[in-house]
């Protein structure tokens, strides 16, 4: 039996404080409002109960952020793509936020098990003077269970509207891809951070958010598979390998704490209260 899930998140400023209203189909559901940082930032945790996605299965998220809101969004675990026998599995992801509006997409890493069929959309659109930070990680198979991804197809696409797009297939039979040394080079987790923006960012700001990562990266043990870029001036890209996942989360919520107090002057959350 496929599950096919729906959840729109809608964000809105009143009064002060960011406010979420949301609607759900199938087992997909958003956890209370959080607010560690005060009224106007939203955090909220998504949860899926079934645990992982099969043939067949279909989620699909949708969120919107109003003018001057600000949505945090997470997950409590990761998302399991499982063995699929015939039909692929689809995660589809629309963001979609208003003039000077701000989100945080934070979710923890996809799990591609051995024999997975997947597909992962997100895509992007951002109105002039909103900001998003976001990343995506993928793990191939279970390497600390010694459970590699020997069968399997992963597909990823990630597209800021009219601006920037990446897309990727990884089968688990391209060993030139997987195990090349202008691949993967054997590293099984592909880690992304992203800052996007709905106009082109002042040269002081996205040199100052190159910098900063670059300097974060050089201390790392991934220094020597991380790097970051601005293939857009409306985007900047931190992109690295790793054999785990444990290290490229890591380096992630490194430079996104360090580009949130240099890009938007935001003080870190106090770690007792939220991971991120």
């Amino acid at each position: 039996m496929s599950w096919h899930a729906k959840l729109s998140l809608d964000y809105r400023h009143e009064a002060g404080s960011t406010v979420l209203r949301h609607q759900h189909t199938g087992p997909l559901r958003v956890l209370q409002s959080l607010y560690p940082e005060g009224p106007a930032v939203c955090h909220n945790v998504l949860v899926h109960p079934p645990g992982g996605l099969v043939g067949g299965d279909t989620l699909t998220i949708g969120v919107n952020v109003q003018p001057h809101a600000h949505g945090l969004i997470t997950t409590p675990g990761a998302t399991r793509f499982y063995r699929c026998d015939d039909a692929p599995a689809l995660q589809s992801t629309h963001l979609a936020l208003a003039e000077n509006a701000r989100l945080e997409w934070l979710p923890l890493e996809a799990i591609c098990h051995s024999g997975c069929l997947a597909e992962n959309r997100l895509s992007m659109a951002l109105q002039p003077g909103a900001e998003l930070f976001g990343w995506d990680i993928t793990a191939l198979g279970l390497p600390h269970a010694n459970q590699p991804f020997a069968q399997g197809r992963f597909q990823q696409h990630i597209e800021l509207g009219g601006v920037w797009l990446e897309r990727a297939l990884i089968d688990a039979h391209d060993t030139l891809l997987l195990d090349g040394a202008a691949g993967m080079a054997g590293q099984r987790c592909i880690a992304s951070l992203f800052f996007t923006t709905g106009s082109a960012l002042a040269r002081e700001r996205r040199q100052g958010a190159l910098e900063s990562a670059r300097a974060v990266i050089a201390s790392h043990p991934l220094s020597a598979s991380a790097g970051v870029t601005s293939p857009n001036p409306q985007v900047i890209v931190l992109r690295a390998l790793a054999p785990v996942v444990e290290p490229a989360m890591d380096l992630l919520k490194q430079v996104r704490r360090r580009w949130r107090q240099d890009l938007w002057n935001a003080q870190p959350v106090d770690p007792r209260i939220w991971a991120m």
